[in-house]
């Protein structure tokens, strides 16, 4: 009986690691899971009405590159040394969002990992000495083996999963030819 009651236990939920930051707060914050005790839930709600930028979002301009129109903001991480991960989700598909960058950054970007799908596309040179992450955009799957997407941490707003997940590292401002 004890065995069945283990098994029946959650799985504790993965916390995101660089922890979320708030814009203008110097102090790092511990990510706040989301938990979705809908266990019908069995994939991404597309959304019809277009996604609203928060007042925090990033512009084009400190990502580096494009934004893709219907991606939506969800959050950002300090990523260390002055550089952040921008994260978006979509409801595109990972092709879709390769081809767009492909297109977008007139670079074909390199495959990181096929399952689950990844491909990054640089957009400025690595410099070791200031720099701990490569200046890109990575594009990811997130419907591989059967997920249904990555869940919204925005709670109460839609849509409920994202098919496709976008992920900006910038090139922190002290390095040289930013």
């Amino acid at each position: 009986m004890a065995a069945t009651a283990a098994t029946q236990q959650r799985q504790p939920v993965p916390r995101p690691f660089p922890t979320p930051v708030e814009p203008g707060d110097a102090r790092t914050e511990t990510a706040r899971p989301t938990n979705s005790s809908d266990p019908t839930a069995t994939g991404p709600t597309i959304s019809s009405d277009p996604p609203t930028a928060p007042a925090d979002a990033p512009t084009e301009a400190m990502l580096g590159a494009p934004i893709y129109p219907a991606a939506q903001y969800l959050a950002s991480y300090d990523a260390g040394r002055g550089q952040r991960f921008y994260l978006f989700g979509t409801n595109s598909s990972f092709d879709e969002m390769v081809r767009y960058y492909a297109a977008m950054l007139d670079d074909g970007g390199d495959r990181v990992f096929d399952v689950p799908a990844t491909h990054q596309f640089e957009t400025a040179r690595f410099r070791d000495e200031y720099m701990d992450y490569r200046p890109s955009v990575t594009v990811k799957d997130y419907t591989w083996n059967g997920s249904a997407g990555y869940l919204n941490p925005s709670l109460g707003s839609g849509p409920e999963r994202f098919i496709t997940l976008i992920q900006f590292a910038t090139a922190p401002p002290t390095a040289p030819g930013r």
